[in-house]
C-alpha cells in the first residue's frame, strides 16, 4: 500500500487535456496496408539503370501481395510488414531494340534485413539474349534494394505520426521493435531507428549550436560532389540511400535514420541544408551550414550546426565525425591529419 499522500507510481495515470490514450498504455493498431502498396508502387516504378549496352526502366508492378500494420502498446512501435511483389522491367538497346523481364522479390519482411532480401531478375522466355539482363541483375537490382529501404524508413517515419501521444509534459517516450524481435543497430546514427518520429507536441525545445573543422586531401569540387551525388552518399554510408542534389532538393539516408533537404548551393563553396535524425521532435531540423574552403593542396571544411536539440549535441558531433569524415576520408582516399 502506498503512504497516505502518495500516490502508487503504479496506479498514477498523467493528465491530458484531450484523454485520449493517457501515456500511451492502451494498445492501439495502424493498418498501413493501402499505403504501403501506393507507396511501394510509387518507389518501384521509374526505377532505371544504363550503360554502354542501353538502358532499362521499371514499367509495371504486376503483382502486390501482403500487408503492413503498426502497433502501439505502452509507447512501443511493433512493425509488421510482409510483401510479395513481381514487376515488369523493359529494356532497350543501343540499336533499338526493345526487351521485357520481370523482377521478383517473395520476402520483403520485418523478418529480414534489406541485405537478406531476394531479388531475382529474369528475361522473358520470348525474348533473345541481352547483356541487360545482367545489368539488371546487378544494378537494377541494386536500385531495387534502396528503393524497398526507402519504403521501410518512410514507414517508420512519414507513417508513425500520431502513433505516439505526448504525456502531459510534452515528452512522448518512445520504443520500436519489428513484430519479430527487437534488432540491435550497429552505429551510433542508425541507433535512431529503434525510435519512432514523435509527433508535434508544440514545446519550445532547448537547442545549441557548435562548428567543426576538417581538412581532406581533395579539391573544393570533388569534395563538395561527395555530399550531393547519390552513388557517392551510398558508398561511403554503406546504405542504400536517396539524394536529390538540387536546391529544394530532399535527401535520405541510412535506412530513414537521417534526412532532410538543402536549401541553398554554391557550386563547390557552400551548402546549407535541414538536418535531422528520424527521432527528433516533429518537424524540428537543424541548419547545417558546410563551407568548402581551399588551402591549395587539400580542402578545409567547415561544418556550423545550429538548432541542434541540447541533450543530441554529442551524439551528433560524433555522428558527424565518425559517420561523414572518417567514412568519406575512407571511401574515396581522402585521408588528411586530424584536428
Amino acid at each position: 500500500m502506498a503512504k497516505w499522500g502518495e500516490g502508487d507510481p503504479r496506479w498514477i495515470v498523467e493528465e491530458r487535456a484531450d484523454a485520449t490514450n493517457v501515456n500511451n498504455w492502451h494498445w492501439t493498431e495502424r493498418d498501413a496496408t493501402n499505403w504501403s502498396s501506393d507507396k511501394l508502387k510509387s518507389l518501384i516504378l521509374g526505377v532505371s539503370v544504363e550503360n554502354e549496352d542501353g538502358s532499362c526502366e521499371v514499367t509495371e508492378v504486376s503483382k502486390l501481395e501482403g500487408e503492413a500494420s503498426i502497433n502501439n502498446r505502452k509507447g512501443k512501435l511493433i512493425f509488421f510488414y510482409e510483401w510479395n511483389l513481381k514487376a515488369t522491367w523493359t529494356g532497350k538497346s543501343k540499336t533499338g531494340v526493345k526487351y521485357k523481364g520481370t523482377i521478383e522479390v517473395p520476402n520483403l519482411s520485418d523478418e529480414n534485413d534489406m541485405d537478406d532480401l531476394d531479388i531475382s531478375v529474369s528475361l522473358n522466355k520470348d525474348e533473345p539474349e541481352t547483356p541487360l539482363t545482367s545489368l539488371m541483375k546487378t544494378k537494377g537490382a541494386e536500385k531495387i534494394r534502396e528503393a524497398l529501404g526507402s519504403y521501410v524508413g518512410f514507414l517508420k517515419t512519414e507513417f508513425t505520426q500520431g502513433m505516439i501521444l505526448p504525456t502531459a509534459n510534452g515528452v512522448a517516450k518512445l520504443q520500436t521493435t519489428s513484430q519479430s524481435k527487437a534488432k540491435l543497430d550497429k552505429t551510433q546514427i542508425s541507433s535512431s531507428s529503434s525510435t519512432a518520429a514523435p509527433v508535434n507536441t508544440g514545446v519550445k525545445i532547448p537547442t545549441c549550436k557548435f562548428s567543426m573543422r576538417e581538412k581532406f586531401l581533395t579539391s573544393p569540387a570533388d569534395l563538395y560532389r561527395v555530399f550531393l551525388n547519390q552513388e557517392m552518399v551510398q558508398a561511403f554510408t554503406h546504405a542504400p540511400a536517396t539524394v536529390d542534389g538540387e536546391r529544394g532538393g530532399k535527401f535520405r539516408l541510412l535506412d530513414g535514420n537521417v534526412f532532410g533537404e538543402f536549401t541553398e548551393l554554391v557550386p563547390d563553396e557552400k551548402i546549407v541544408m535541414k538536418w535531422r535524425y528520424n527521432n527528433w521532435p516533429s518537424e524540428h531540423y537543424a541548419t547545417i551550414s558546410m563551407t568548402f574552403l581551399d588551402r591549395s593542396s587539400e580542402t578545409e571544411l567547415k561544418v556550423e550546426c545550429r538548432g541542434v536539440p541540447d541533450n543530441e549535441e554529442e551524439r551528433t558531433k560524433e555522428g558527424w565525425k565518425r559517420y561523414y569524415f572518417e567514412a568519406i576520408k575512407q571511401t574515396f582516399g581522402y585521408g588528411a591529419r586530424l584536428f
